[in-house]
Order: structure tokens, then sequence, then C-alpha cells
């Protein structure tokens, strides 16, 4: 058996949780380039703050040859993936940003590719098996993509999108990005003449005459009615005439004794 190793968090959540900018910013991240969650964008974060915490530490030690070897190896992984150019040197780590390695995400490089028409629907080619880095199927949208391998970028050959007829695959023209925004005005003008509608019709409505008749209906009820003859009824009964009755009754008796 293996050795059991401890699963650590490849990311570092925000010391704040509700702060402005970085809100809006990560919801610019997630518009741009389809980001399913906030954990992603960490992640890419977390990989440049790595980054450049051991740039920082190189420059700090730049006679050391564990620097120098370590210099070589963080140059030579940035340029590999396109985040750095070759004539880099170590200072420009420390300029980088955040879009830099979010460009080199698989889900974004197909769509400069042209093999996807958006950030999503790239995303759902790479999550459905369609996508082939030479013979390999890669099912992660934030595979980071090589220089090299991005020439090897292609659907997979049993899918139906490796032909460029596909309707999916299909490139917009400017005529219908015109047809279609036509499309959706004449949507939500429609949307909003049914609002307009409800809204008068709720107005319009005979509840409030309902609830008026209720009203008055309740107010000529004969309830109060009921309750005045009760109440005539329990003066008028015969219970005082009993109890008079059973008084006079035991003296009449006395009387006869004597």
């Amino acid at each position: 058996m293996g050795q059991i190793k401890k699963f650590r968090k490849k990311y570092e959540t925000p010391m704040h949780p509700w702060q402005r900018e970085r809100l809006i910013e990560e919801k610019e991240y997630v518009l741009n380039y389809g980001f399913k969650n906030k954990k992603e964008i960490w992640k890419e974060i977390a990989k440049l703050k790595k980054a450049r915490l051991q740039s920082k530490k190189i420059i700090a030690n730049k006679t050391s040859e564990q620097a120098l070897k370590e210099k070589d190896q963080l140059l030579s992984r940035l340029i590999k993936f396109g985040i750095l150019m070759k004539d880099s040197t170590i200072e420009d780590v420390l300029g980088l940003k955040a879009t830099n390695f979010f460009e080199r995400r698989l889900q974004t490089v197909i769509v400069k590719k042209g093999l996807a028409r958006s950030v999503k629907q790239a995303r759902q080619f790479i999550v459905h098996g369609h996508i082939f880095i030479g013979d390999q199927k890669v099912s992660s949208p934030s595979y980071m993509v090589s220089l090299a391998d991005e020439s090897k970028l292609s659907f997979n050959t049993n899918s139906t999108l490796s032909k460029e007829d596909h309707p999916e695959r299909a490139v917009l023209t400017k005529k219908d990005e015109k047809v279609l925004e036509e499309i959706k005005e004449k949507k939500e003008s429609a949307k909003k003449e049914k609002k307009v509608e409800v809204k008068e019709e709720k107005k319009e409505s005979p509840k409030e005459e309902k609830k008026v008749e209720v009203k008055e209906e309740k107010k000529e009820s004969p309830k109060e009615e009921k309750k005045v003859e009760v109440k005539e009824e329990k003066k008028e009964s015969p219970k005082e005439e009993k109890k008079v009755e059973v008084k006079e009754e035991p003296v009449k008796v006395a009387g006869a004794s004597e």
C-alpha cells in the first residue's frame, strides 16, 4: 500500500468576504473566462502568488547556486505555457497578472482557436469529452495548455462535432447577429406588454367590489338580533318561578303539623 497523504487546499480564500472591488473583478472573470465558481478563480490566483513568491526569493539570493537553478526552472515553465516571452527575466514575473494564467486555460484557448463560439460552449465541449490534445482526451476546462500542445488541439474523431458543417460550429456573421438581436428585442417587448396587461387586469378586477358586498352583508346579518332574542328569553325564563314555589311548599307543611 502507498503512503496515505492528507489532501490540502490548492488555493486560499480572501481575507474579507465582502470587498466591493474584488467582487466586481470576480464577476467580470466569470463572464469573460467562463469559470464555474469562485474556487476556480482562486486556484489560478494561487498559481500567480506562488510564482511571485518564488521570484522574490530568487531575487533576494541571486548569488546562490540553488537560486540560479530555481530561476531557470521557473522561467522555463512559464515560457513553456506561453505566460512569459522567451527574452523575459525573473523581474518580469512580478509584473504578471491573473489574466495571464486565465488565458492559457483550455477553455479560453478553444475559443481563441475558433473551435467554439463562446466560453460556455467551450466548457460544454470539454466536459462532454469532445476535445482531444493529440490522442489524449482532456475533460478538465482548467487544463493549462502549453505552446506545443496548442497546435495538437482537435475534436474527437468519433464525435459529430469533428465535421466542419456541424451547426454548433458555424460561425455567426454580422447579419445573423442582427437577426438574433431583433428576435431578442421582439421577445422582450412582448414580455413587457404582457406584464402591462396583467397589471391592468389586476386593477380592474372586481375583488374590491366583492369585499364591499361581503362587509355590507356582515353589517346587515341577523346575528345581533339573535343575541338580543336570546337575552330576552333568559330574562323571561321560569327558573325564578320554580325557586319561589320550592320555598313556599315547606312553609305550608309546617303550618299543618301545628
